[in-house]
């Protein structure tokens, strides 16, 4: 294949000759009939994704949203879930409390008490199932809360319809080619179930690094954790951190265990400010979503303490320290969208906004190494991203109405 007459970073407007799975030459005029008339639009590699839910993500066509940009009160919500036909199941996603409240399985009982309804928290870490929803999944669960119980429930519910065809589509258009897909627990067939996706893919779990998910109620020890670190070696880890405890207890841990390459923290929520040099000794990845301070600006504002609010979600300050920086969009708990997550890690104003090209950079990384750009050069792998403008309009647009086409291995995979 021969892209012709595209901006390519460092080398101008150029050709670029695609042979088999890798870019084989970039320059000027080169021989041979266009495939592709790139009419002077900027070629990236394609975005990749660092952390994403995957299966959530294709089920959520088959869910009802119930969060706080979908529902309002309890009267909002009550009319999403009998919004399906009386007596089928309904799998409402997004829920957060300040849409009406906590809910258990009293309070779904009489908003909806004729048909089974599970509701997920934003989380993802709980669902939450009215009576008859327990009773049609043979569960006894007392308040109807069930906490961290995707496994178990796996084998107790009818798979809902995975639109895997629709999440990538529309990660292609969006100029997406690879993911890494962050569930703690992955099915030993699930690269086989996300095949179907025209996308990379790198699994946590079943491909480096191995995913460890903390949750403050069941916190280990750090000399625990470091055990259980030092037990996968020679694998690097990426571990949960949503909380300033979690962090802390991590960076001891893999102080005691010692780090290695491609060491992730998922998310780093909360990162003090006297935490940063730790990290950046450490020279872990920190994998975050700056895009949830302004997503989630409402219920931070009465969730999150106030001394945790200076630290949310670090950006710029995590690149000022030298701290290595990536980004997922944690969809279907976030937008699924990364140049909206480029758009608000810019636009902050807490003093982690970014350039638009250092927002560009968190989504250009390998799979293996989120931190470090990827280029369009010789010898690369052909995953590519073709814009319709020059790049500096695109960085000042950063919206994905600029991308023209996405191409896995030399092989296009938009419509």
């Amino acid at each position: 294949m021969l892209i012709r007459d595209v901006e390519v970073l460092g080398r101008g407007r150029v050709d670029v000759r695609v042979t088999g799975r890798r870019i084989t030459r970039i320059g000027r005029r080169l021989p041979g009939p266009a495939d592709v008339d790139g009419r002077g639009g900027a070629l990236l590699p394609g975005l990749h994704d660092h952390h994403v839910h995957l299966m959530a993500l294709a089920a959520e066509a088959a869910s009802v949203r119930v969060g706080p940009a979908d529902v309002r009160g309890r009267t909002g919500l009550t009319a999403a879930l009998r919004s399906g036909k009386p007596g089928e199941w309904v799998r409402a996603v997004g829920y957060h409390e300040s849409v009406a409240g906590d809910l258990d399985r009293t309070t779904l009982d009489a908003l909806v008490p004729d048909r089974p309804v599970r509701v997920q928290h934003r989380s993802g870490a709980l669902w939450c199932f009215n009576t008859p929803a327990l009773r049609a999944a043979g569960l006894d669960s007392g308040d109807g809360r069930l906490w961290r119980q995707d496994l178990r429930l796996r084998t107790l519910l009818t798979p809902v319809h995975l639109d895997l065809t629709g999440v990538g589509r529309r990660a292609a258009r969006r100029g997406v080619t690879g993911f890494t897909n962050a569930d703690p627990h992955p099915a030993d067939d699930l690269p086989q179930t996300l095949s179907a996706l025209p996308q990379r893919l790198l699994v946590m779990g079943l491909d480096p690094p191995v995913k460890l998910l903390l949750d403050d109620q069941t916190l280990p020890t750090p000399s625990d954790l470091a055990t259980t670190v030092t037990r996968m070696r020679p694998q690097p880890v990426a571990v949960h951190c949503v909380t300033r405890v979690q962090l802390l207890v991590t960076l001891l841990a893999l102080d005691e265990a010692g780090p290695v390459a491609g060491d992730r923290i998922e998310h780093g929520s909360v990162i003090p400010a006297e935490t940063l040099p730790w990290l950046r000794r450490l020279g872990v990845t920190v994998v975050t979503q700056p895009h949830f301070p302004a997503e989630r600006a409402q219920a931070y504002a009465t969730d999150v303490h106030p001394d945790d609010r200076p630290h949310l979600y670090r950006c710029r300050s995590l690149g000022a320290a030298g701290v290595r920086v990536a980004a997922g969009t944690d969809a279907p708990y976030g937008t699924s969208d990364p140049w909206a997550v480029m758009r608000q890690a810019v636009a902050r104003d807490d003093g982690e906004g970014i350039t638009p090209d250092a927002a560009l950079r968190l989504f250009l990384g390998s799979p293996h190494r989120p931190h470090r750009p990827r280029q369009v050069a010789v010898g690369a792998p052909a995953d590519l991203c073709l814009l319709h403008v020059p790049l500096r309009a695109a960085l000042d647009a950063l919206t994905a109405d600029v991308v023209r086409a996405a191409y896995v291995q030399g092989r296009a995979i938009t419509e």
